[in-house]
């Protein structure tokens, strides 16, 4: 280990996402969720990554299916140029028709976000995908299936290989095996599929089995497998993500307060938005973290813990998309750990300077052992898989379970339309946007769907015949050969 580690570090994980809403709906449900977080999020990161933010970037194959969609930057720059720009020009008119000024010039000024990341955008040749590319450091499963509800070990292998497949396709030279769990599902008898697959690191979620704040969440856990096991810190991430974490403060834009056309101009006080004062709250929000993350990696070394690492796991919609003012604490925060004498680190490099828990010593400690026997878990609620395959959903769960073994027993007959009808049914998307109640209409509308493409892909399923369901999630188009040597 680098003697310079022994003070310890902070890698911050970014886990990119994004249901397969391209081609699907409308608004509020539809493919406009892919603009809006392509303007308020995934360019206005783009511009601080190109800065040199140190921070590991996991993004997920079918958010890059979407992004390299024919024509995907026209369609983005008609929905602002046309749809957009017309909203603001609506709603602040309406505004101002009932006195209230301060929300109009709010509307007025929000447009700028809009014409920014248009600007950026063609800046970069138009090509997002692209854009993203020297930052792309972690893949995912293909469709962001939960893989310990999978019914099968070729299942699980179907959705790792396609993810690692389809990065490496992408992103040639730029993958040392890291591997996001899709919502950090994850259970000991993944481990091989995985270690076959050629990951090496996945990301955990440990806080029900080692508790909160426990020092154990601070060092990477080396299995047999080889596959390395990496806590992330709750007790950190809880500064964010959580209900009363920073995006809750008062002056912060209220993300569920709109006008007709889903604009923003109020802040979590009920007031108008104040974007001067707002940003001030994000540096002061920033420095309270880095001080905060400074203090747990000093306490846990009086402790004994040798070069801890705190791992920050978010969502990264949560930043600009969800929490409007996410990305500007999150360049604070790169800022203050500077100012502060923090070492932030990209992942992968803080992982070779850390030297791994063993798990099968005696001396990694009682909760560790026998991690073999352990139950799955999440960071879901609960701490399991209840989220995806608890009762609102359990019907879901099965069916999904069913189609793949359907699948698989039709293997010669399957050819790629009905493998990506499977792979998108398996998204955990539409299960979570029914479970948490966000959308249970249209996330039932799309496994329905999905399940009946299967279901027809497999029926006609002939040579030539043209592929089914969602067409830029990359499968080898050749009959029966994806699933053979599983």
């Amino acid at each position: 280990m680098s003697s310079r580690r022994a003070g310890g570090a902070l890698s911050i994980v970014l886990h990119t996402h994004m249901p397969y809403v391209e081609g699907y709906g409308t608004w509020p449900f539809g493919e406009e969720w892919l603009w809006e977080a392509m303007a308020g999020c995934y360019v206005p990161l783009l511009d601080l990554l190109d800065e040199g933010a140190p921070l590991t970037l996991s993004l997920t194959p079918v958010l890059c299916d979407q992004l390299e969609a024919p024509a995907i930057t026209e369609r983005f720059e008609r929905f602002i140029g046309e749809v957009r720009s017309e909203t603001h020009l609506r709603d602040a008119a309406g505004l101002r028709a009932v006195g209230q000024e301060a929300l109009a010039t709010e509307i007025d000024r929000s447009w700028g976000d809009y014409e920014h990341a248009l600007a950026s955008l063609r800046a970069r040749g138009g090509d997002l995908l692209a854009s993203f590319a020297p930052h792309a450091r972690w893949t995912s499963s293909a469709t962001h299936a939960i893989l310990p509800l999978l019914a099968t070990d070729a299942g699980v292998r179907l959705q790792v290989q396609t993810g690692v497949d389809s990065h490496r396709r992408r992103f040639r030279g730029h993958w040392a095996g890291g591997f996001w769990l899709p919502e950090c599902a994850y259970a000991p008898w993944l481990e091989r599929a995985l270690e076959d697959a050629g990951v090496s690191a996945v990301c955990v979620e440990l806080t029900d089995r080692l508790g909160v704040g426990a020092d154990e969440h601070l060092r990477p856990l080396a299995t047999g497998s080889g596959v390395l096991l990496v806590p992330i810190d709750r007790s950190t991430i809880s500064l964010v993500w959580s209900d009363g974490g920073y995006p809750a403060a008062g002056a912060y834009r209220d993300y569920h307060h709109h006008t007709v056309h889903q604009h923003k101009p109020w802040n979590n006080n009920g007031e108008a938005y104040d974007r001067a004062a707002a940003l001030e709250l994000a540096r002061t929000h920033a420095a309270d973290f880095v001080s905060r993350t400074i203090m747990r990696l000093h306490t846990a070394r009086e402790r004994g813990v040798d070069g801890p690492l705190v791992v920050c796991a978010l969502d990264t919609e949560l930043l600009g998309h969800w929490w409007y003012e996410g990305i500007d604490w999150l360049r604070a925060v790169v800022q203050e750990c500077g100012a502060q004498g923090l070492e932030l680190l990209p992942l992968d490099e803080a992982l070779a300077q850390t030297e791994p828990v063993d798990m099968s010593s005696p001396s990694a400690g009682q909760a560790l052992l026998r991690h073999e026997q352990w139950a799955p878990s999440s960071w879901g609620r609960g701490g399991g898989l209840a989220t995806w395959s608890g009762p609102p959903v359990a019907d879901m769960a099965f069916a999904a379970r069913a189609a793949e073994l359907r699948l698989l027993g039709a293997r010669e007959r399957a050819g790629a339309g009905a493998v990506r009808e499977l792979l998108a049914l398996q998204s955990s998307d539409w299960a979570f946007l029914v479970s948490e109640a966000l959308a249970p209409p249209y996330g039932r509308e799309r496994f329905d769907g999905h399940l009946e493409g299967l279901r027809r892909a497999l029926a006609d399923a002939r040579d030539g015949d043209p592929p089914a369901g969602p067409r830029n999630i990359a499968v080898d188009a050749r009959p029966g050969t994806l699933l053979a040597p599983l």
